[in-house]
């Protein structure tokens, strides 16, 4: 076994590689680049190995960095992570003329599984399903439209090289052939250094189904039952789950089958996944082998009871497996969230900043917390948004949900966007819970996009009475500090005007042994917290016979609720006070439907116009590329170009003027 490794990556998934070698007794060697000083996977580490700029380009993509560290270290092998260098044959053998061990699988599976079009070819001679289109390369956006007519619309654009979500356009017609095709190529230069594009048949009513398998370099290959990633938003995976609510065992026998034979084709050894489309009839089609750890990866060591990263590390040692296929199970049902910097209700645009508050909520054998984030942390524009993943498990899959639903209530963040209201959301949605995916279901169930009105409904009555019993409980604690009462029968008023929103509710609050006996509009609900204390932000208790948790942040007289998924303002006041406030007259926002605005911090790729152009609605105005993705923005309404405040090149802010209109 190895005494040290080195983790050629950052973020959550270094820290996760760390708890595993731990736990193992191996010491561990982070690698930083300037953006990443001080982060959590350094502080974990037992070393941390400086290896340049911000830019991935500069640092973590830089082969001869990463094997300068490992020299200076000591480190016998090197665990790639997700991402970065982790499925780049080329880098695998520098390790080995280095005398390194790659805790990954050998070159010749990563070259053959890494290249979508090379992978379709040796999955079809293995006999694996595989979705019909044009595998060969691809040289300009005309020659895509032509191949798109051949094969029929809709089809799938794809960087070969891609990965994650990137270089990968659908599209309908001619014109969106010929733009995707260019975007997807721009992506897959920029994220790969590999402009390669290939074009199959997109299957409609999709489902997203992998299958983890675990290889060794005795001959020894099992799988570990299947994922569901159905859930997506632009091919990136949002939640994930396993098993999957779809598949029966004689599909999930026959997709484990396959895996297997196309991991024995080419050799395979360590962790890696065999991607699938499967459509409304449980047939299944190869899509892709992801020859590194995935993400989701969690939600099958929930279920299983194995730790992958262990095992990628044992087998690159040299052991052989010690679990046979009749020998896995199923235990239980495992669901994943990813946590994004981003905000849903500005079409998911990227956040940077600081975490200013980060309190996941505790971790358990049922609640799991992948994470690399501390409260104070930056979210760089540099890498990836991802904050968190946060998984539950439990016996079946509602209760899965429910615990999700709940651990989502009690993950505190403050001081960059999240996609939290949006997750609860789909969590609440019927068709959801029935188990009825596709990946066009995000697409389908939010048609125009989200927006508050898709958050789950809420009884109002119930964050109405929180409000009363903690502004009760903070009206009392006040007036015992100032001497108000002095337990001579004095009191403080019991009767408020809670305005949530633009409505007003009134509340009467009176005590009980154990907490509140709050009455809003008439009825009476009981409310109370046995371990909320003055500061908490988590308020823990029952409302009105149900559990429940709510983000709490004093605001002067008003407060700042967090339940599931939605944050609303509340205010109590007297009644006299709510009166006077209703007369008060609303502040008009400022127009500035003149003006092309930076939706997102980013960098300014490109202007597709003039000064003095005239402009149709949803003609490309800019290109704006943050956290690795290419943006469009477009014309909202006819005009003519006033003036152009920004150009090429340009770093821009959230609302930076980029052009204005006449």
């Amino acid at each position: 076994m190895f005494d040290k490794i080195l983790i050629a990556n950052r973020g959550e998934i270094a820290c996760r590689v760390i708890k595993s070698a731990r736990k193992m007794g191996i010491a561990t060697v982070a690698v930083y680049s300037e953006a990443d000083a001080g982060t959590l996977h350094v502080e974990m580490a037992d070393e941390a190995i400086a290896i340049g700029p911000a830019p991935a380009a500069e640092s973590y993509l830089v082969q001869e960095r990463i094997i300068e560290a490992c020299k200076a270290s000591g480190a016998q092998a090197v665990h790639p992570g997700f991402g970065f260098l982790s499925e780049n044959a080329g880098f695998v053998e520098a390790l080995e003329a280095a005398g390194i061990v790659f805790i990954g699988p050998p070159t010749g599976a990563i070259a053959a599984m890494g290249d979508k079009i090379e992978s379709k070819r040796l999955a079809a001679e293995a006999g694996v399903a595989t979705v019909p289109g044009h595998m060969d390369l691809i040289e300009d956006d005309e020659r895509a439209v032509a191949i798109s007519r051949e094969i029929g619309y809709p089809v799938m654009i794809k960087a070969s090289a891609g990965g994650g979500g990137k270089g990968m356009r659908i599209a309908r017609s001619d014109e969106e052939a010929r733009e995707g095709y260019r975007s997807a190529q721009n992506e897959a230069r920029a994220s790969f250094g590999d402009d390669r594009i290939f074009i199959e048949k997109f299957i409609e009513e999709p489902r997203h189904i992998e299958i983890q398998v675990l290889a060794d370099a005795h001959g020894n290959v099992i799988h570990l039952c299947e994922r569901e990633c159905s859930i997506q938003r632009r091919h990136q995976k949002v939640i994930e789950e396993a098993p999957s609510p779809f598949l029966d065992e004689a599909t999930r026998q026959a997709m484990g089958a396959q895996a297997v034979a196309l991991a024995r084709a080419v050799d395979y050894r360590s962790a890696g996944t065999v991607e699938c489309i499967v459509d409304a009839d449980r047939n299944f089609y190869f899509l892709e082998m992801n020859t590194r750890i995935q993400v989701e990866h969690p939600v099958t060591e929930m279920i299983t009871g194995l730790d992958l990263v262990e095992w990628m590390i044992r087998i690159a040692a040299g052991e052989p497996l010690s679990i046979r296929q009749e020998e896995v199970s199923i235990d239980g049902w495992a669901l994943e969230c990813r946590i994004y910097a981003e905000d849903p209700f500005r079409g998911f645009l990227p956040s940077i900043g600081r975490l200013t508050t980060y309190l996941p909520p505790p971790e358990s054998e049922v609640v799991r917390v992948d994470s690399g984030v501390v409260e104070g942390s930056e979210i760089s524009m540099f890498y990836d948004p991802m904050i968190a993943k946060l998984v539950t498990h439990a016996g079946d899959r509602d209760a899965s949900i429910a615990r999700m639903r709940g651990a989502l209530d009690a993950f505190c963040i403050a001081g960059v966007g999240h996609n939290i209201p949006f997750l609860a959301s789909v969590l609440a949605k019927p068709r959801f819970i029935e188990g009825r995916l596709t990946t066009n279901f995000i697409d389908e169930v939010y048609p125009e996009g989200f927006n508050v009105d898709d958050l789950p409904p809420e009884d109002p009555a119930l964050l109405v009475a929180v409000t009363a019993a903690i502004h009760q409980t903070s009206r009392q604690r006040e007036a015992q500090i100032s001497g108000q009462l002095d337990g001579h029968g004095k009191q403080t008023r019991d009767d408020w005007v809670i305005r949530l929103g633009e409505s007003d509710h009134a509340a009467k609050v009176s005590a009980q042994p154990r907490g509140w006996l709050v009455t809003v509009d008439d009825r009476q609900m009981e409310v109370y917290s046995d371990d909320w204390r003055f500061g908490d932000r988590l308020w823990s208790g029952v409302v009105d016979g149900r559990e429940i948790v709510v983000q709490v942040e004093r605001r002067g007289i008003g407060y700042r609720l967090f339940h599931n998924g939605a944050l609303v303002e509340t205010r109590a006041l007297t009644p006299r006070t709510a009166a006077l406030a209703a007369q008060m007259p609303v502040k008009e926002p400022p127009d500035l439907s003149r003006y092309l605005l930076s939706p997102m911090p980013g960098l300014l790729v490109s202007l597709a116009v003039a000064e003095g152009q005239e402009v149709k609605a949803g003609d490309q105005l800019a290109v704006i590329e943050a956290m690795k993705m290419e943006n469009i923005l477009r014309a909202e309404r006819d005009g003519k170009v006033a003036a152009l405040h920004a150009g090429p090149g340009d770093s821009l802010a959230v609302d930076q003027k980029i052009l204005e209109f006449d």
